[in-house]
């Protein structure tokens, strides 16, 4: 009996000595898996959990890949939040034209910018059926009705929204190929932005550069999604104003004028405005020019210059004594060729007199309409 006992002992202890290896090793091989990525931690939280759903296979919640595990579901977890905020947060403009932006939520409130059709911010408060937000440098309350919120803002941002790449270097050269050997095509400075067409994931990223497809290096650029914002009043004040002088100052045409047509607009710039800065000089050719184009005027420059009740200095022979003399200052002769060129200061202006109240385009002493 007594042998049995010893015999059944000294049987068991090589089999327990082989089955704690197999374990070990089975154990280690999980270890092993855990430590290549969280799709294999997953892996062997499974194994484990179906061989022993408590130890000794199971990860120790102290070890560094349970540690690595939780930091990774949490980053996650707070990216998806803050994602959801931001999203959250998107308002764009639901009006076929423009709607207005106000200090106040109340209709009666004064106006403090505009949101046009296509365009869209932040949230930054929701107050008695008015959103407060933020677009560019606007801030103000607007109309919910006349806003798009969460999934519908998002929907409407993807459909005109884009994806802009921004230079973050003073000279980023563009290239004609994905490769720092291709042909230079052109140079984007600091905060010089351009549309984005593909991020190719080897270090490149393709762009939209003046119609044509080329490359630049993603390490020196940042990317963006950016939507069309807002105006402020005095944001719309200063592009009425420079609409405005651009519109005043745009090319009506050349007319073909002779030599001696020339030096009669000269002359007569010169008697009617000889002391005046050089734009208004030029007006004054101007409105001889938008004479002559007019229709209800004579078409040529001399029976302008001449028509009865017209031009003083013409009607009382000034303007022939000048052009006879031929003492023309060449800025005035300069002046002449502008205007006849269709280079104008004062738009499609028809008159000009000395300032004397009345309303129109002010340049030096004269007012012109």
């Amino acid at each position: 009996m007594n042998k049995a006992i010893k015999l059944s002992a000294g049987i068991m202890r090589p089999i327990m000595i082989c089955s704690l290896i197999v374990v070990l090793f089975i154990s280690q091989g999980i270890s092993a898996q855990a430590r290549t990525g969280a799709s294999c931690i997953d892996q062997a939280i499974g194994i484990s959990s179906i061989l022993s759903p408590v130890a000794p296979l199971g990860i120790d919640d102290n070890s560094a890949e349970a540690k690595a595990m939780e930091k990774n579901e949490k980053n996650d977890a707070a990216n998806s939040a803050s994602t959801s905020e931001e999203e959250s947060k998107l308002v764009m403009a639901n009006v076929s034209k423009a709607m207005n932006v106000r200090e106040e939520p109340s209709e009666d409130s004064e106006k403090v910018g505009v949101l046009y059709k296509d365009c869209g911010g932040k949230l930054l408060e929701r107050k008695d059926g008015w959103s407060k937000i933020q677009s560019g440098d606007l801030i103000g309350w607007a109309k919910d009705e006349y806003l798009l919120f969460d999934d519908d803002a998002q929907v409407a941002a993807q459909d005109v929204g884009k994806q802009v790449v921004t230079s973050m270097s003073s000279a980023l050269n563009v290239r004609k190929e994905a490769s720092e050997d291709a042909e230079v095509v052109g140079v984007l400075t600091e905060k010089t932005f351009v549309d984005m067409i593909e991020d190719l994931g080897n270090g490149w990223i393709s762009v939209d550069y003046n119609d044509e497809t080329a490359y630049v290096q993603a390490e020196y650029v940042t990317t963006e999604f950016r939507i069309d914002q807002g105006e402020t009043i005095a944001a719309i004040k200063i592009r009425e104003e420079e609409e405005k002088k651009n519109a005043l100052t745009k090319n009506r045409g050349a007319v073909s004028a002779d030599a001696d047509e020339v030096k009669l607009l000269a002359a007569l710039i010169q008697c009617e405005a000889g002391n005046q800065p050089y734009e208004g000089r030029v007006a004054v050719g101007a409105v001889v020019m938008n004479r002559v184009k007019s229709g209800a005027y004579p078409n040529t420059i001399y029976s302008v210059i001449y028509a009865s009740g017209q031009f003083t200095p013409a009607l009382n022979g000034t303007v022939a004594k000048v052009y006879n003399s031929g003492n023309i200052a060449d800025l005035n002769y300069q002046a002449a060729q502008a205007a006849i060129n269709g280079e104008t200061t004062v738009g499609d202006a028809l008159h000009f007199r000395r300032c004397n109240g009345r309303e129109g385009i002010i340049i030096g002493a004269h007012v012109f309409w």
